[in-house]
């Protein structure tokens, strides 16, 4: 590349907003290199969602579902908090046993064998926060006791055991979904990292694979797909990340998935489709995404799972097929996720689905069209074509040639 010498001091470009940048031609923005564009993911390819929330101002709307917001606080978090609740439990109710010793002076009578304390053998906090912990865990090792002669401490006695089960069971059961949810299990299914673009019966279909690593089932499994692209429409509304369907067989009931071994789950290019029209050229131009979600209940718990997964233009290749994982062997299928992921090149037009779709029309081909049947059969057509010709040129020579030999004859024949 060449260099300016002249110039001892190099122009800087100015330092422009974020929208002007966003409009500005790569050229200008980036002199004369041309960089990369990173492509933002709607949804990454481990299935998590790239979007986040900012501005909420209801945020006590948090508070009116606490359950599931202690839920979905990450580990750290949820065990803070699990242990802060049940320390905070016992100082409180521990700091109340020591006042009700305090208050009734028991803990001026420690030494007087004659004195009925509310709790036997309490005599400080700490022994006070001793009792509170044996009382709401019911451990009870009976050296610490309440007496009958104390009626505030009865009362709080009953409003302790009931409280100290209502935080058990909230806490107990939120570690508990917190430890089972299908999150992990989601992790076991696999989505091929490339989806692919091939003709299947004579049409254009979008292809790609699922698979599950586990042995044990996902009951009532199925998939859809979603299109996620910015339209514009007719009256100038600019919508933003637009969703639009993608079929892969609700109609039919194929999105209903027996996921044993991996499956290769297709969407028909047809006039329904976002693709119908859209040539291998200008899929690679698109700025677009495709979002695959599949679910379904985990056997073992009987919890609803969800894996996601998405493909970018980049990530969709045209004029492959997937590589074949499924073996017979002696008794039993193998499936070698070695070549989960793997493709493999095959010829396909690059014509999109509605030209296809009228050269099929046009020429009647049969279901084992290819491309190379299809320019085949077009240098037959030239070829006949061109010895049509030849024959009717040949047949033009020889009446012309029978002509003259008439006139030559008649010519004779008068001289």
């Amino acid at each position: 590349m060449e260099q300016d010498v002249e110039s001892p001091v190099a122009t800087r470009q100015p330092k422009l907003p974020k929208q002007v940048r966003e409009d500005v031609p790569k050229q200008f923005a980036t002199g004369n290199h041309q960089v990369k564009k990173n492509v933002q993911r709607y949804v990454r390819k481990d299935g998590k969602c790239n979007v986040h929330h900012g501005n909420v101002r209801e945020r006590y709307r948090y508070l009116t579902d606490i359950f599931t917001t202690l839920v979905d606080l990450k580990w750290r978090l949820n065990l803070l908090i699990f242990v802060m609740v049940y320390t905070t439990t016992w100082l409180f109710f521990g700091m109340i046993w020591w006042l009700i010793a305090y208050i009734r002076g028991d803990l001026n009578h420690i030494s007087d064998s004659s004195w009925v304390p509310c709790v036997k053998n309490l005599n400080g906090f700490v022994s006070a926060f001793l009792f509170s912990i044996e009382t709401e865990t019911t451990i009870g090792y009976g050296y610490r006791f309440i007496t009958d002669k104390c009626p505030e401490g009865i009362i709080l006695l009953l409003f302790q055991s009931v409280l100290g089960s209502i935080v058990n069971a909230f806490m107990v059961g939120c570690m508990f979904v917190k430890i089972s949810q299908p999150n992990k299990r989601a992790e076991t299914l696999v989505f091929s990292t490339h989806a692919v673009i091939s003709v299947r019966d004579s049409k254009l279909c979008l292809m790609f694979r699922v698979g599950d690593l586990r042995s044990s089932h996902i009951v009532e499994a199925s998939i859809r797909a979603k299109l996620i692209k910015s339209q514009q429409t007719k009256e100038g509304e600019f919508i933003p990340l637009n969703q639009t369907d993608i079929s892969v067989g609700y109609d039919t009931g194929d999105d209903r998935l027996f996921l044993v071994s991996p499956l290769i789950i297709s969407h028909e290019i047809n006039q329904q489709s976002p693709f119908w029209g859209m040539p291998k050229a200008q899929l690679a131009k698109e700025e677009m995404e495709i979002v695959v979600i599949l679910e379904g209940m985990v056997e073992a718990t009987g919890m609803t799972c969800q894996a996601r997964s998405s493909y970018v233009t980049s990530e969709i290749l045209w004029g492959y097929r997937f590589t074949p994982v499924l073996s017979l062997e002696e008794g039993f299928y193998e499936v070698d996720y070695n070549n989960f992921h793997e493709t493999y090149e095959t010829k396909t037009p690059s014509c999109s689905a509605k030209e296809l779709a009228e050269m099929i029309s046009k020429v009647e081909l049969p279901l084992t069209w290819s491309v190379s049947t299809k320019l085949n059969e077009e240098e037959e057509e030239e070829e006949e074509e061109e010895e049509q010709v030849q024959a009717e040129d040949k047949s033009h020579e020889e009446q012309t040639e029978q002509n003259g030999e008439v006139t030559n004859l008649e010519s004779e024949s008068k001289v």
